[in-house]
């Protein structure tokens, strides 16, 4: 019988093996920042909180948890136990996100009938026992009860899903149980035949002890009625028992354990199933005493449970919300953490911050680039900020301290003697381009075959082709471009020999749409490398 008394705890326990920890993706608000759902006892270290001057919120107040709870009950006890039913309400409050208390109330009714044959039971009680008749008698008997069961609880919950912090809020509650209760029974027996009157006994001695328990306990019922007239015994009158008149009462401590699953429906209303053993400091539950072993009243129920509270000043119990919830929305998108000031230095104040700066010392004014090193254009060694010649070609190199070049005369030209030459050419019209193209119109054709004519009727006259743009490497190059173009024309269009057209710069200061043509009687190279051939145009 014993053995039997645990079925159900060893059931419990493999539901809370199987159990999953449900819970939401929503990192629901906890009150934290809502000063309205602090009490004011605890408002002043909200106040130290919010102003940065404690690290610790306040904890919220939260609602209370009506709960209503029916179900099925039984004793387990040294009397064949039937199923019976029962009831409790109950009030729970929590005290942080996993305990919480509650008290309440649970009654039921509870019936069962033996199958064993009995042949004596004397018990040292001088209260009335209908049972130690039968044993005056030496006539077998089988025992039966029933008991109206009240009890008053006051439980500590443990919720099992508030320790899993990673996932939000949770949607069940899963909890253990642990608590005290004081316990009142009303226990009677069906032990005379009131059909026969003179307070006759049942007779057993037709039952047949040897058959299956449930015939066995099927043909008692069909003898006996339900009038359960007679108070049950005792194993002492001055324990457990505080008075006999119409109804015999025992009254008993008792300690609570057991466990259960609620699912929310809403931010109000929660369902769950609860298993509740009730171990009571009493074997008289059962209308008999057997033995050393005390009863256990257990109760399986459904449980309709809601938060009662104004929102507006309340948050939801505690274990129905994740602790870390203001933690974990501060370190996603702070809102009330005191953050440090963000220092990027940069010493030499050219715009990159000194952990990246290769150039920690860059003069002031220089332009730089990504790394914080000064611009050098050309390469030459000197930074641009103080080249006077920013585009010098590598036949220059080296160069001066100012980075101007000094270019080595050609080898064809050293030991030619200079003769003087004159030229009487008057100064010659500019041709102008379209903003960023190299093509030339028709007004730049007629000007360029006028300059030509004029070259033809000074033959010892050569023309100077100058460019402009100098902003950057793409600007040079269609400086260059341009020239190059100018030069193309009058060589292939107009006839005028390459030796009298002289390349005479490109990329310096001045309008950078514009080529200038200058007549002159010195020589010079009709052709220079383009700078930047990777931004070089054809049309």
């Amino acid at each position: 019988m014993a053995s039997r008394k645990y079925k159900m705890l060893l059931a419990l326990a493999g539901l809370i093996g199987t159990a999953s920890f449900a819970q939401s993706n929503d990192a629901g608000y906890n009150g934290t920042l809502d000063s309205s759902k602090v009490s004011s006892k605890m408002m002043p270290q909200q106040n130290e909180f919010m102003s940065n001057q404690y690290p610790y919120p306040a904890k919220p107040r939260s609602m209370w948890e009506l709960g209503f709870g029916g179900g099925l009950s039984q004793i387990y006890g040294d009397v064949l136990q039937k199923v019976g039913y029962g009831g409790s309400v109950t009030f729970r409050k929590a005290i942080g996100h996993s305990f919480s208390l509650r008290v309440g109330y649970t009654g039921g009714i509870n019936y069962g009938t033996d199958f064993y044959r009995r042949t004596s039971y004397y018990v040292t009680d001088n209260a009335p026992n209908p049972w130690k008749l039968y044993s005056a008698y030496n006539v077998p008997f089988s025992t039966n009860y029933r008991a109206k069961i009240h009890q008053i609880n006051l439980d500590m919950l443990f919720s099992l899903n508030s320790l899993n912090l990673y996932r939000g809020n949770p949607k069940m509650d899963f909890y253990l149980l642990v608590g005290y209760g004081a316990l009142g029974a009303d226990v009677d027996v069906n032990a005379r035949n009131e059909a026969q009157g003179n307070n006759a006994l049942y007779s057993f001695a037709s039952i047949d002890y040897k058959q299956k328990s449930t015939d066995i306990q099927k043909q008692i019922k069909d003898m006996e009625d339900d009038t359960y007239e007679s108070n049950a015994p005792v194993q002492s009158r001055n324990r457990n028992m505080i008075g006999r008149s119409d109804n015999n009462w025992i009254l008993t401590h008792t300690i609570n354990a057991g466990g259960g699953m609620a699912w929310k429906l809403s931010d109000r209303v929660n369902l769950g199933i609860e298993q509740r053993f009730t171990f009571t400091n009493s074997d008289d539950l059962d209308g008999i005493s057997g033995g050393s072993s005390k009863d256990v009243w257990t109760n399986t129920q459904a449980r309709l449970n809601i938060n009662i509270g104004n929102s507006a000043t309340h948050v939801q119990p505690l274990w129905w919300l994740n602790g870390l919830n203001y933690a974990y929305n501060e370190l996603n998108a702070p809102k009330h953490m005191k953050m440090p000031p963000v220092v990027l230095p940069d010493a030499d104040g050219d715009g990159v911050t000194d952990q990246f700066d290769m150039e920690p010392n860059t003069p002031s004014g220089c332009p730089v680039d990504s790394h914080g090193v000064s611009k050098d254009t050309d390469g030459d060694g000197v930074p641009d900020c103080r080249d006077k010649e920013i585009l010098t070609l590598q036949s220059c190199f080296p160069v001066d301290a100012d980075g101007v070049g000094k270019c080595p005369e050609p080898e064809c030209c050293k030991n030619i003697a200079a003769s003087p030459a004159s030229c009487t050419l008057s100064a010659l019209p500019s041709v102008q381009f379209k903003s960023g193209s190299v093509t030339l119109s028709a007004s730049a054709q007629s000007i360029l075959n006028s300059v030509a004519q004029q070259m033809m009727a000074n033959p010892t006259c050569n023309v100077s082709v100058m460019g402009h743009g100098a902003s950057d490497k793409r600007a040079q190059q269609l400086s260059w471009d341009r020239v190059n173009a100018v030069i193309k024309y009058l060589t292939e269009k107009q006839g005028i020999s390459e030796s009298r057209l002289i390349f005479g710069g490109y990329g310096t200061a001045g309008d950078a749409n514009t080529v200038d043509l200058m007549g002159t009687s010195q020589t010079g190279p009709n052709m220079l490398p383009a700078p930047h051939p990777q931004f070089q145009k054809t049309n």
